[in-house]
């Protein structure tokens, strides 16, 4: 169902507000986050065992048999994922630069929906101007 012209226009204007007012916020760079070479090392190590048990997999398939190839395989497999997730997932760094694995923000209210915060944002953006 095209949009009317009416709804084109507010549209095209809420774009064009959004692109003026928030183009800081999307391009701003996330200082307070960044790799910790602790958790890629680990997961490089994680990752290198997943291959070797992988690589024994395949090596002893015929003594170890069908089923015991697969599980040995598919447990090396996900030794590898959850390497290569460790070693690249950012750690929020607290304000004096060392490494933090806790969440600053207190915990979220139950009883408002995803929508209702939304809206209490945008309301507090419109009263802010």
């Amino acid at each position: 169902m095209p949009l009317s012209e009416q709804e084109q226009r507010m549209l095209d204007e809420m774009e064009r507000h959004l692109l003026q007012h928030d183009a800081d916020v999307v391009s701003a760079p996330s200082g307070d986050r960044a790799l910790s070479y602790r958790n890629l090392v680990y997961g490089a190590v994680l990752l290198l065992i997943g291959v070797g048990g992988l690589v024994a997999a395949v090596a002893l398939g015929s003594q170890l048999g069908a089923v015991g190839s697969i599980i040995i395989g598919v447990v090396a497999f996900l030794a590898m994922l959850g390497g290569v997730i460790l070693a690249f997932t950012p750690v929020r760094r607290s304000a004096d630069g060392t490494p933090s694995q806790s969440s600053p923000r207190g915990p979220k209210p139950r009883d408002a929906s995803f929508m209702d915060r939304m809206n209490d944002r945008w309301d507090r953006r419109q009263e802010e101007r």
